[in-house]
């Protein structure tokens, strides 16, 4: 799950990166939030940037957006994955709304946060707190890849936090719970929530990549209506995507999100 599954409830990426611009004299004319995050923390110290974004999502709300999302709306992505049963729900978001939705249907949901490098090992596992814990659908676990927001130090956010993240990933398989090591091999994925460009989404498939044995499906924004190369560019994604047996859905997360909500309810039915 990635941050589109949260758009109206949380400042999109090129928003939060405006932001860190602002306050750091950012010098450069992108607003790529990683390429922002990498100068604030050199200008500062790691963390800071990382402490800023807490602050920024914490305190996005009313007008602009609705936090928590409205979990009671139709199509909303968290309230209609946590419908389904899934033992486990992967998440890139640093926010805690998979597990509000989960508790909101009334499941007892867990949290995990990867420990990608060695300042989080005070970080308590809920495999450690619960050793005989096992991942089910009535009782499932979200892992906050990368990081959570009441760990700002957890957050993956600067490019040095991304090649740290994928060097550790490669050394040290068991930096992942055994359950979810699992679930790499032995499940489908659906990836939600994401946009071609995202870091996020391009770390998380690398990362899963050498793992995936089974069809996934990836939903992913279309280009911009007014790009004269939008169907060129869809052509090309859902043969690199396919190569790798991975079906692409074009569309945003809420209408993914609808589909799969209607869908389900038939099928159930």
């Amino acid at each position: 799950m990635g941050a589109g599954a949260c758009y109206g409830a949380l400042p999109l990426g090129a928003d939060v990166a405006e932001e860190l611009a602002q306050r750091y004299g950012y010098p450069f004319p992108d607003r790529d939030l990683v390429r922002v995050a990498q100068y604030a923390a050199v200008q500062s110290d790691p963390n800071a940037p990382k402490e800023d974004v807490v602050d920024i999502l914490r305190a996005a709300g009313p007008p602009k957006y609705n936090q928590p999302p409205q979990f009671g709306n139709s199509g909303e992505p968290h309230s209609v994955l946590a419908g389904l049963p899934l033992p486990i729900v992967i998440t890139t978001n640093y926010d805690d709304f998979m597990v509000r939705a989960l508790k909101w249907k009334l499941k007892d949901a867990r949290r995990e946060i990867c420990r990608w490098q060695d300042i989080l090992q005070h970080v308590e596992s809920i495999f450690e707190k619960e050793p005989g814990y096992k991942p089910t659908p009535a009782n499932p676990l979200v892992f906050h890849l990368h990081g959570a927001l009441d760990v700002s130090e957890s957050l993956v956010l600067t490019e040095d936090d991304y090649l740290t993240f994928l060097a550790n990933m490669a050394a040290k398989p068991d930096l992942l719970p055994e359950v979810v090591r699992q679930a790499f091999a032995a499940t489908s994925f659906l990836f939600i929530g994401y946009r071609l460009g995202d870091w996020n989404f391009r770390v998380l498939f690398q990362t899963l990549r050498a793992r995936q044995q089974f069809s996934s499906i990836v939903v992913l924004k279309p280009p911009d209506e007014t790009d004269p190369n939008r169907t060129a560019h869809q052509a090309y994604f859902e043969k690199f995507y396919g190569a790798l047996d991975m079906k692409v859905f074009w569309g945003t997360a809420r209408e993914f999100s609808s589909e799969l909500e209607k869908r389900w309810a038939g099928y159930k039915t």
